[in-house]
């Protein structure tokens, strides 16, 4: 038998705007689709430099992470993929900003684009007791 699966929703983060979830449930697993910093309530990217672009992207996972029943607190790992790695120091010091000990696992890339130019996009996994 294929597990269960429960498709999270909310709109206190951007709408999904393809074929794919905010989050799947598997058990108590939940996966995170990529978000990038977009406003919940117009779909635009926000303005802002990548602190605040980084802020939104936290704020929207945060906001999934509630809907899925949990917290930032309980996510295990996160991809951060930015465009420009010059731009990882202050990513990392809004990161921690969001997480305390003991903190997920992370892998930081540099990519070459992003949806709708953003700067940054990160995506996760979170693990509910």
């Amino acid at each position: 038998n294929p597990m269960p699966l429960s498709i999270i929703s909310t709109e206190k983060a951007p709408a999904a705007i393809g074929p794919y979830s905010q989050a799947v449930r598997a058990g108590n697993t939940v996966y995170f689709s990529g978000q990038i910093p977009l406003d919940p309530a117009t779909g635009a990217l926000i303005d802002g430099d990548i602190a605040a672009q980084t802020r939104r992207v936290f704020d929207n996972l945060g906001a999934v992470a509630a809907a899925a029943g949990g917290s930032l607190a309980q996510i295990v790992r996160v991809g951060i993929y930015v465009t420009d790695l010059a731009n990882f120091a202050a990513v990392n010091a809004v990161m921690a900003e969001y997480f305390q000990q003991p903190y997920p696992a992370r892998s930081p890339l540099e990519v070459s684009g992003l949806p709708k130019a953003a700067q940054v996009e990160v995506d996760a996994v979170m693990v509910l007791p």
